[in-house]
Protein backbone atom coordinates (compact mmCIF):
# COMPACT_ATOMS: atom_id res chain seq x y z
CA UNK A 1 0.00 0.00 0.00
CA UNK A 2 1.71 3.65 -0.96
CA UNK A 3 1.93 6.00 1.52
CA UNK A 4 -0.79 8.37 -0.35
CA UNK A 5 -3.34 5.21 0.27
CA UNK A 6 -2.47 4.83 3.75
CA UNK A 7 -2.69 8.32 4.19
CA UNK A 8 -6.64 8.55 2.71
CA UNK A 9 -7.16 5.76 4.46
CA UNK A 10 -6.95 6.47 8.22
CA UNK A 11 -8.60 9.84 7.58
CA UNK A 12 -11.70 8.05 6.62
CA UNK A 13 -11.16 5.98 10.02
CA UNK A 14 -11.42 9.22 11.71
CA UNK A 15 -13.98 10.79 10.11
CA UNK A 16 -16.08 7.70 10.68
CA UNK A 17 -15.36 7.30 14.37
CA UNK A 18 -16.11 11.26 14.98
CA UNK A 19 -19.51 10.06 12.69
CA UNK A 20 -19.98 7.37 15.36
CA UNK A 21 -19.65 9.75 18.34
CA UNK A 22 -21.66 13.01 17.55
CA UNK A 23 -24.67 10.03 16.49
CA UNK A 24 -24.37 8.86 19.86
CA UNK A 25 -24.66 12.62 21.63
CA UNK A 26 -27.18 12.73 19.50
CA UNK A 27 -29.40 10.07 20.53
CA UNK A 28 -28.61 11.01 24.39
CA UNK A 29 -30.89 14.86 23.50
CA UNK A 30 -33.49 12.81 21.77
CA UNK A 31 -34.30 10.58 24.63
CA UNK A 32 -35.16 14.22 26.65
CA UNK A 33 -31.27 13.72 29.06
CA UNK A 34 -29.73 16.83 30.17
CA UNK A 35 -30.52 19.69 32.37
CA UNK A 36 -34.15 20.83 32.52
CA UNK A 37 -34.76 24.40 31.12
CA UNK A 38 -35.62 26.87 34.04
CA UNK A 39 -36.78 30.54 33.72
CA UNK A 40 -34.79 31.52 36.40
CA UNK A 41 -31.31 29.43 37.21
CA UNK A 42 -31.49 27.17 40.54
CA UNK A 43 -35.06 27.23 40.88
CA UNK A 44 -38.38 25.68 39.88
CA UNK A 45 -40.78 28.86 38.84
CA UNK A 46 -44.48 27.44 39.50
CA UNK A 47 -47.86 28.81 38.83
CA UNK A 48 -50.77 28.07 39.97
CA UNK A 49 -54.21 29.55 40.60
CA UNK A 50 -55.78 29.86 44.18
CA UNK A 51 -58.27 29.94 45.88
CA UNK A 52 -59.13 26.73 44.96
CA UNK A 53 -59.33 24.63 48.49
CA UNK A 54 -58.04 22.35 48.91
CA UNK A 55 -56.06 22.12 45.87
CA UNK A 56 -54.87 25.44 46.63
CA UNK A 57 -55.11 27.81 49.70
CA UNK A 58 -54.33 31.25 50.41
CA UNK A 59 -51.71 32.83 48.49
CA UNK A 60 -48.41 32.50 47.72
CA UNK A 61 -45.65 33.33 48.49
CA UNK A 62 -46.04 34.03 52.14
CA UNK A 63 -49.61 32.48 52.97
CA UNK A 64 -49.92 29.20 50.54
CA UNK A 65 -50.72 25.76 51.11
CA UNK A 66 -52.98 22.84 50.17
CA UNK A 67 -52.41 19.35 48.45
CA UNK A 68 -50.92 20.52 45.29
CA UNK A 69 -48.06 22.45 47.11
CA UNK A 70 -47.39 20.09 49.30
CA UNK A 71 -47.51 17.45 46.87
CA UNK A 72 -44.89 19.50 44.53
CA UNK A 73 -43.06 21.00 47.49
CA UNK A 74 -41.94 17.55 48.46
CA UNK A 75 -41.28 16.77 44.48
CA UNK A 76 -38.66 20.17 44.04
CA UNK A 77 -37.05 19.01 47.57
CA UNK A 78 -36.29 14.65 46.11
CA UNK A 79 -34.50 16.36 42.73
CA UNK A 80 -33.11 19.47 44.66
CA UNK A 81 -34.40 22.28 43.11
CA UNK A 82 -36.35 25.48 45.44
CA UNK A 83 -39.62 26.26 44.21
CA UNK A 84 -41.11 30.09 44.09
CA UNK A 85 -45.32 30.17 43.03
CA UNK A 86 -46.99 32.30 41.63
CA UNK A 87 -50.62 33.36 41.34
CA UNK A 88 -51.99 33.52 38.00
CA UNK A 89 -55.36 33.03 35.91
CA UNK A 90 -56.44 29.56 35.24
CA UNK A 91 -57.38 30.46 31.69
CA UNK A 92 -53.95 31.09 30.65
CA UNK A 93 -51.73 29.40 32.81
CA UNK A 94 -50.87 26.42 30.01
CA UNK A 95 -50.13 29.31 27.47
CA UNK A 96 -48.12 30.87 30.05
CA UNK A 97 -46.38 27.94 30.52
CA UNK A 98 -45.76 26.85 26.99
CA UNK A 99 -44.70 30.35 26.27
CA UNK A 100 -42.12 29.56 29.17
CA UNK A 101 -43.10 32.37 31.55
CA UNK A 102 -43.42 29.41 34.36
CA UNK A 103 -41.32 26.28 34.25
CA UNK A 104 -44.89 24.11 35.52
CA UNK A 105 -48.45 24.62 36.27
CA UNK A 106 -49.12 23.66 39.82
CA UNK A 107 -52.66 24.41 39.77
CA UNK A 108 -55.32 21.27 39.97
CA UNK A 109 -55.45 20.58 36.42
CA UNK A 110 -57.18 17.63 34.32
CA UNK A 111 -54.65 15.77 31.79
CA UNK A 112 -57.09 16.16 28.45
CA UNK A 113 -56.07 15.52 25.02
CA UNK A 114 -57.00 19.48 24.34
CA UNK A 115 -54.27 20.77 26.92
CA UNK A 116 -51.61 18.50 25.57
CA UNK A 117 -51.65 20.43 22.32
CA UNK A 118 -50.08 23.14 23.93
CA UNK A 119 -48.32 21.37 27.18
CA UNK A 120 -47.32 18.26 28.32
CA UNK A 121 -48.22 16.51 31.16
CA UNK A 122 -46.51 14.54 34.20
CA UNK A 123 -47.81 11.31 35.47
CA UNK A 124 -51.21 11.89 37.79
CA UNK A 125 -50.95 12.49 41.40
CA UNK A 126 -55.16 12.96 41.85
CA UNK A 127 -57.92 11.32 40.50
CA UNK A 128 -60.74 13.48 39.92
CA UNK A 129 -64.23 13.58 39.71
CA UNK A 130 -66.92 16.70 38.68
CA UNK A 131 -70.09 17.47 41.67
CA UNK A 132 -73.02 19.45 40.71
CA UNK A 133 -73.82 21.81 43.45
CA UNK A 134 -77.17 22.96 44.36
CA UNK A 135 -78.48 24.97 47.15
CA UNK A 136 -80.08 23.10 49.58
CA UNK A 137 -83.12 21.16 49.42
CA UNK A 138 -83.10 22.36 45.69
CA UNK A 139 -85.04 20.29 43.02
CA UNK A 140 -82.60 19.59 41.04
CA UNK A 141 -81.12 16.36 41.67
CA UNK A 142 -78.96 15.34 39.00
CA UNK A 143 -77.37 16.92 35.95
CA UNK A 144 -80.38 15.55 33.73
CA UNK A 145 -82.31 18.37 35.88
CA UNK A 146 -80.43 21.07 34.19
CA UNK A 147 -82.64 22.12 31.21
CA UNK A 148 -83.13 25.33 31.11
CA UNK A 149 -81.11 26.64 34.05
CA UNK A 150 -78.02 28.83 34.66
CA UNK A 151 -75.15 27.12 35.73
CA UNK A 152 -71.95 28.46 36.66
CA UNK A 153 -68.43 27.22 36.85
CA UNK A 154 -64.76 28.31 36.91
CA UNK A 155 -63.39 29.65 33.44
CA UNK A 156 -61.78 26.95 31.21
CA UNK A 157 -62.09 24.18 33.42
CA UNK A 158 -63.56 20.59 32.78
CA UNK A 159 -66.85 20.96 34.94
CA UNK A 160 -67.18 24.24 32.03
CA UNK A 161 -66.95 22.14 29.61
CA UNK A 162 -68.90 19.33 30.86
CA UNK A 163 -71.76 21.83 31.25
CA UNK A 164 -71.30 23.12 27.68
CA UNK A 165 -71.42 19.21 26.65
CA UNK A 166 -73.02 17.04 28.36
CA UNK A 167 -76.29 19.34 29.75
CA UNK A 168 -79.05 20.76 28.62
CA UNK A 169 -78.40 24.05 30.46
CA UNK A 170 -79.91 27.38 28.95
CA UNK A 171 -76.92 29.62 30.04
CA UNK A 172 -73.50 28.62 31.33
CA UNK A 173 -71.45 31.34 33.35
CA UNK A 174 -68.06 31.38 33.44
CA UNK A 175 -66.43 32.61 36.72
CA UNK A 176 -62.38 33.68 37.55
CA UNK A 177 -62.28 31.14 40.06
CA UNK A 178 -63.95 28.31 41.79
CA UNK A 179 -65.32 30.02 44.53
CA UNK A 180 -66.76 33.15 42.64
CA UNK A 181 -68.47 30.36 41.23
CA UNK A 182 -69.64 28.98 44.59
CA UNK A 183 -70.55 32.41 45.84
CA UNK A 184 -72.79 33.35 43.05
CA UNK A 185 -75.00 30.32 43.63
CA UNK A 186 -75.34 31.36 47.24
CA UNK A 187 -76.35 34.14 46.49
CA UNK A 188 -78.94 33.18 43.63
CA UNK A 189 -77.15 34.50 40.40
CA UNK A 190 -77.03 30.59 39.62
CA UNK A 191 -79.05 27.64 39.88
CA UNK A 192 -76.56 25.44 40.00
CA UNK A 193 -72.55 25.00 39.68
CA UNK A 194 -70.52 22.19 38.30
CA UNK A 195 -67.19 22.53 40.16
CA UNK A 196 -64.16 19.65 41.28
CA UNK A 197 -65.46 17.46 43.89
CA UNK A 198 -63.22 18.16 46.57
CA UNK A 199 -63.49 22.08 46.11
CA UNK A 200 -67.53 21.83 46.14
CA UNK A 201 -67.55 19.36 49.21
CA UNK A 202 -64.96 22.02 50.81
CA UNK A 203 -68.63 24.67 50.28
CA UNK A 204 -70.71 22.11 51.91
CA UNK A 205 -68.98 21.73 54.65
CA UNK A 206 -67.83 25.20 55.29
CA UNK A 207 -70.98 26.86 54.26
CA UNK A 208 -74.05 24.39 55.12
CA UNK A 209 -76.27 26.19 52.91
CA UNK A 210 -75.47 24.03 49.81
CA UNK A 211 -75.34 20.16 49.04
CA UNK A 212 -73.59 18.26 46.22
CA UNK A 213 -74.45 15.27 43.90
CA UNK A 214 -71.03 13.26 42.38
CA UNK A 215 -70.78 13.10 38.77
CA UNK A 216 -68.21 10.65 38.35
CA UNK A 217 -66.14 11.32 35.45
CA UNK A 218 -63.12 9.96 36.27
CA UNK A 219 -59.99 12.53 35.88
CA UNK A 220 -56.86 12.96 36.29
CA UNK A 221 -54.51 15.67 37.48
CA UNK A 222 -51.22 16.06 36.36
CA UNK A 223 -48.47 19.03 36.58
CA UNK A 224 -47.81 20.54 32.92
CA UNK A 225 -44.55 21.70 31.36
CA UNK A 226 -43.40 23.33 28.13
CA UNK A 227 -43.31 20.36 25.62
CA UNK A 228 -39.49 20.86 25.16
CA UNK A 229 -38.89 20.24 28.82
CA UNK A 230 -38.67 17.18 29.08
CA UNK A 231 -35.54 16.85 31.66
CA UNK A 232 -37.37 18.36 34.02
CA UNK A 233 -40.44 16.40 33.26
CA UNK A 234 -38.79 13.18 33.44
CA UNK A 235 -37.47 14.11 36.89
CA UNK A 236 -40.86 15.48 38.20
CA UNK A 237 -42.08 11.85 37.61
CA UNK A 238 -39.05 10.21 39.30
CA UNK A 239 -39.95 12.21 41.94
CA UNK A 240 -43.30 11.29 41.94
CA UNK A 241 -42.70 7.28 41.23
CA UNK A 242 -40.62 7.54 44.53
CA UNK A 243 -43.52 9.15 46.66
CA UNK A 244 -45.95 6.45 45.16
CA UNK A 245 -43.67 3.90 46.29
CA UNK A 246 -42.64 4.88 49.72
CA UNK A 247 -46.10 6.15 50.79
CA UNK A 248 -45.32 9.65 51.25
CA UNK A 249 -47.91 10.44 48.08
CA UNK A 250 -50.63 8.24 49.94
CA UNK A 251 -50.06 10.15 53.97
CA UNK A 252 -50.64 13.30 51.55
CA UNK A 253 -54.32 11.52 49.92
CA UNK A 254 -55.25 10.54 53.70
CA UNK A 255 -54.14 13.92 54.89
CA UNK A 256 -56.62 16.25 52.73
CA UNK A 257 -59.21 13.39 51.09
CA UNK A 258 -59.27 10.48 53.84
CA UNK A 259 -58.81 7.74 51.41
CA UNK A 260 -55.95 6.16 49.77
CA UNK A 261 -54.32 6.94 46.56
CA UNK A 262 -56.70 5.22 43.97
CA UNK A 263 -55.33 2.40 41.71
CA UNK A 264 -55.33 5.08 38.39
CA UNK A 265 -53.20 7.79 40.01
CA UNK A 266 -50.47 4.72 40.91
CA UNK A 267 -49.68 4.55 36.60
CA UNK A 268 -47.72 6.77 34.34
CA UNK A 269 -48.52 8.94 31.68
CA UNK A 270 -47.06 9.49 28.28
CA UNK A 271 -47.64 12.51 26.49
CA UNK A 272 -49.56 12.56 23.53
Amino acid sequence: MTRPRLWVLLALVSLLAGALVAAGCGGDDDEGGGEPQLVEEGQILAGTDTPFPPFEIGQPPDNFSGYDPDVFNEVAKRIDLPVEYQDTSFDTIFRDVAQGKYDVAVAASTITEGRESTVDFSDPYYRANQALTVPKDSDIQSTDDLGGTTVGAQDATTGEAYVQDETDASEVRGYPEGPDAINALRQGQVDAVVIDQPVAEDAEKKFGDVEIREIPTGELYGFSFAEDNDALREQVNEALAEMKEDGTLDKLYQQYFKTKVPEEVQGTHEPS
